[in-house]
């Protein structure tokens, strides 16, 4: 536990109130509440921007454990609004680790309670859906709490991935390389770039709302969708790229948000989920192979499956075991695939990252 017993109180959107103790930043924070199933890499999931606007709750009984460390991150600053733990656990055991997390978080001006029931808290949430909530170590009127929880805007139609794209563009990997990816960045994970780097890729990530004449003026063989935060369905800008990325016929690789984009690109809606799946455990099937994959989740909305099932020219490669959601697609007429859910697995198992090297493969048999 932290030194300090200061009281802190969450607040859901349902009007149920959570009590529990402060740690991280005294302060507020607000954003929709959401869940973790992993019972390790914190530091990679506070770090992921598709968390941006989120409060997270993480799902194993202590945190902190093995503290932080500068090199285990997804970007430059921690995403998470707010963070809910059942224990704050500040002796870490990992010999290099540069400090505990609760130094961290405020470092990070990241606002946090723990002594919460976790267990119940994520019971309600799969019961009643994702929603808003508060916390606050500074204002303990419950009242005054549900008052600005009402001024938050819902997930729901937000647009969030040109706040956290890249401002600038910038490269990554051996400038004379043959193999060129224009990389789209919403929101994207360093680990997803390093996994092209490693495959021999040079690539030049670009800003959420760049033009596709800036992206063909790097002469890329292919093109990567990142992940990233908000509602696909809000992001008009982004879907008409794409729908003329398409039309270069050159290799496409959608992540997560990537995925949902070239979903709606293709006429496919896409839709709000109940409370989402965000966890290192989440088992998919390849449709093409028969095999399953452990995968690493985080996602709130998804691709509806009824009209990628009538598609005429889409296919679906994966899908998720436990509720059958649609996990990858691929196009029948077009270079072009996705997956729903996190290949290059930081935090998580290896088990997907084979499709960065279908990716290359692509791009390589079509520079042949």
């Amino acid at each position: 536990m932290p030194q300090t017993k200061q009281p802190a109180i969450l607040v859901l959107a349902d009007g149920h109130v959570f009590y529990g103790h402060a740690f991280g930043k005294i302060g507020t924070a607000t954003g929709e509440i959401c869940f973790n199933t992993g019972m390790t890499g914190y530091q990679e999931v506070f770090t992921d921007p598709s968390y941006t606007s989120q409060i997270v709750i993480m799902n194993s009984v202590h945190i902190g454990n093995y503290g932080v460390k500068d090199s285990d991150v997804e970007s430059d600053s921690v995403k998470i609004h707010g963070l809910i733990s059942r224990n704050l656990e500040e002796q870490y055991s990992r010999i290099q680790a540069n400090g505990n997390l609760n130094d961290y978080l405020k470092a990070n001006q990241i606002v946090a309670i723990d002594n919460v029931d976790t267990r119940a808290l994520v019971t309600h949430i799969r019961a009643k859906g994702a929603m808003n909530c508060i916390i606050s170590s500074e204002i303990l009127d419950v009242d005054a709490l549900k008052k600005m929880l009402a001024d938050v805007p819902n997930m729901d139609g937000l647009e969030l991935a040109s706040t956290v794209s890249t401002k600038e563009e910038y490269e990554m990997g051996d400038a004379n390389s043959p193999l060129k990816v224009a990389v789209l960045d919403f929101g994207i994970k360093r680990h997803i770039l390093q996994c092209l780097v490693d495959r021999g890729a040079h690539v030049r990530v670009h800003p959420a709302k760049t033009p596709i004449s800036r992206l063909k003026e790097f002469n890329p063989n292919g093109y990567f969708i990142s992940n990233g935060p908000g509602d696909p369905a809000a992001m008009d800008y982004a879907v008409d790229t794409v729908k003329s990325l398409l039309q270069e016929d050159k290799p496409v690789f959608g992540i997560c948000l990537g995925h949902q984009l070239l979903a709606l690109a293709n006429g496919i809606p896409t839709f709000k989920m109940h409370h989402g799946h965000r966890g290192l455990n989440h088992p998919v099937k390849n449709i093409i192979t028969g095999q399953c994959e452990i995968t690493t989740q985080n996602h709130g909305f998804g691709v509806d499956p009824d009209a990628v099932r009538n598609h005429a020219e889409v296919e679906i490669t994966h899908v998720n075991l436990n509720d059958q959601s649609i996990e990858g697609i691929r196009l029948k007429n077009k270079p072009a695939f996705s997956v729903q859910y996190h290949p290059e697995s930081t935090p998580g198992p290896h088990d997907s990252r084979y499709l960065f090297d279908d990716f290359i493969a692509m791009i390589k048999a079509r520079m042949n």
